[in-house]
């Protein structure tokens, strides 16, 4: 299931979509549009802009890649032939959990072009906080992992695409500024604290156990 589901991403225009789209945001805040974010507006060697910006990122294209993991195969009834094949719902739903977010960093790896692009610019070359950005960029990786997961719980509750999405960005919303933001924080300066990664696995481990408990029951009636 995983590798179909990576397959389907790339074979359809939503991968390079999503990739680009995402880059394409970042790189016009760092460099081209003035603001607080701009890199050579704020005349520091950092790339703090790149972490403060993918959250609020992240919160639209994680629900926008997880919100047809499941409506369109309900709605064709493909879902229920995929039922049938002795894979456990268990493993469906983890192959097409962990092929989106495999999507997700395959994003992220444009990144460390701005990281290497500033480095080359400060002054002495490469005096930039480089466990800054390594606490920043796996934190951001379990952000992501997370969205997803709780993109994947809401992309259970409709077959349509639409509500999935909504349902996705406003729970990721939510519970990013109830619950997340500050493990986010912490992991953004450079300290690598067990409890917040800890607490990210457990985030997105209970959403994806309420997604699979969820489908199962609404497929069952």
């Amino acid at each position: 299931m995983y590798s179909k589901e990576l397959r389907y991403y790339f074979s359809t225009p939503i991968a390079y979509i999503v990739i680009g789209l995402y880059q394409l945001a970042i790189s016009l805040f760092l460099w081209v549009i003035p603001g607080q974010w701009n890199i050579i507006d704020s005349g520091y060697a950092q790339v703090d802009g790149l972490f403060q910006l993918s959250p609020w990122l992240f919160m639209l294209l994680c629900p926008a890649l997880t919100m047809r993991l499941l409506s369109e195969e309900r709605q064709s009834g493909i879902w229920d032939l995929i039922r049938t094949k002795p894979v456990s719902l268990t493993r469906i739903m983890c192959g097409k959990y962990f092929a989106a977010w495999t999507l997700v960093l395959i994003g992220l790896l444009p990144c460390f072009v701005h990281y290497f692009v500033v480095a080359y610019m400060a002054e002495p070359m490469g005096n930039l906080d480089s466990g800054a950005f390594l606490g920043s960029f796996i934190g951001l990786i379990l952000l992501s992992g997370t969205f997803m997961a709780i993109g994947l719980l809401c992309a259970t509750f409709s077959k349509s695409q639409i509500v999935c999405f909504i349902l996705g960005a406003l729970t990721c919303f939510v519970l990013y500024w109830a619950l997340l933001q500050d493990h986010y924080s912490a992991l953004s300066r450079g300290v690598l604290d067990l409890r917040d990664i800890l607490f990210f696995a457990l985030i997105a481990v209970i959403a994806i156990i309420g997604a699979i408990f969820t489908i199962d029951k609404l497929t069952r009636k």
